[in-house]
């Protein structure tokens, strides 16, 4: 099997440019710093920092800021053979501030990721490969990714590939279409074989504060495995069989950015090491087993500021001891 091409990650990538000056809305702010963003990157990064292979799937502009963020993957040595840079339109672009009461103040200047089509991929790459994963907080906002999104989901399911899906939901960028969020996001859970989705999201697909009934609600779309990250509860996961609540390990948080992301690579990458990792949903002690070891990598990445600066090795996993009370 090629490895290079066993797990790709379709979604956005993006600048971020958080302000620095404390408690300051972005009519006040002076001071922001660029960092690279988008949860499927953040996923590839995970996989290959613990010593797996990933190639992302995305595109940005062909301006100095699509080029940053291409460089910044390259170096954490993600494939981005697969990155389309566009020539008609500028990178996307968040910027966000953060008040002391939590509020965040957000601006989304929507760029080249908008216009990823089926012509961008490499479909050759994506037959070839094992496990897709679908965790854009971005491609169901609107056409002409939404319909390549969505278009290459059933294709791939079509093939037989392993279907990964994390809905990423995103309040600042749903504001008067949570409804139609939804409805969208069924859609997704429908050909995925694992999701994974907050407690939040959860609530918010499903309509239920019930955690086991909302659970079951994903499995009846026809969700293979479910994953229900908790914070620092840990992650309820079932296969439609089973269903239990994993522990995660205590940490001293500091920043949770990239921390569900995280999660889900951890998750990928041992999945893609089992050879088949459908026939691993329906083992669940070895599941629970992967959903341990990707709570500690989850945990471990609040530990640090960063999403990608903060992803551990393998070998720093393994010799992780959790805080003591």
């Amino acid at each position: 099997m090629d490895t290079k091409s066993s797990i790709i990650c379709i979604g956005e990538l993006l600048i971020d440019f958080f302000c620095t000056d404390v408690d300051m809305d972005l009519i006040e702010g002076q001071k922001f710093e660029k960092q690279a963003g988008g949860a499927p990157a953040n996923v590839c990064a995970t996989i290959v920092k613990l010593g797996g292979s990933a190639s992302f799937s995305g595109k940005v502009g062909n301006d100095p800021f699509g080029h940053f963020l291409k460089k910044t993957l390259d170096k954490v040595k993600v494939d981005t053979s697969l990155l389309a840079m566009d020539d008609e339109h500028p990178t996307t672009i968040a910027f966000v501030s953060l008040k002391a009461n939590g509020e965040r103040d957000f601006v989304f200047n929507r760029g080249a990721d908008a216009y990823l089509t089926v012509n961008d991929l490499d479909q050759k790459r994506i037959k070839e490969s094992t496990i897709i994963h679908f965790g854009s907080a971005t491609a169901l906002l609107g056409d002409p990714f939404r319909v390549t999104y969505l278009q290459v989901m059933q294709e791939t399911k079509a093939d037989g590939k392993f279907i990964s899906f994390d809905p990423n939901f995103r309040q600042d960028l749903w504001k008067g279409r949570k409804g139609e969020f939804i409805d969208l996001v069924k859609k997704g859970i429908a050909i995925a074989d694992f999701v994974k989705v907050s407690e939040e999201e959860l609530k918010i697909i499903s309509g239920t504060t019930n955690l086991t009934d909302g659970t079951l609600f994903l499995h009846q779309l026809g969700a293979k495995a479910v994953a229900v990250t908790l914070g620092n509860k840990g992650t309820l996961i079932s296969n439609g069989q089973h269903m239990e609540t994993v522990p995660s390990i205590l940490v001293e948080s500091i920043d949770s950015t990239g921390a569900g992301d995280a999660f889900v690579g951890a998750m990928l990458f041992q999945l893609v090491k089992e050879g088949d990792p459908k026939r691993v949903l329906d083992d669940f002690v070895q599941l629970t087993k992967i959903i341990s070891f990707s709570n500690k990598v989850g945990a471990m990445v609040c530990t640090k500021v960063g999403a990608i600066s903060a992803l551990p090795t393998l070998e720093e996993v393994v010799h992780f001891k959790e805080m003591q009370i």
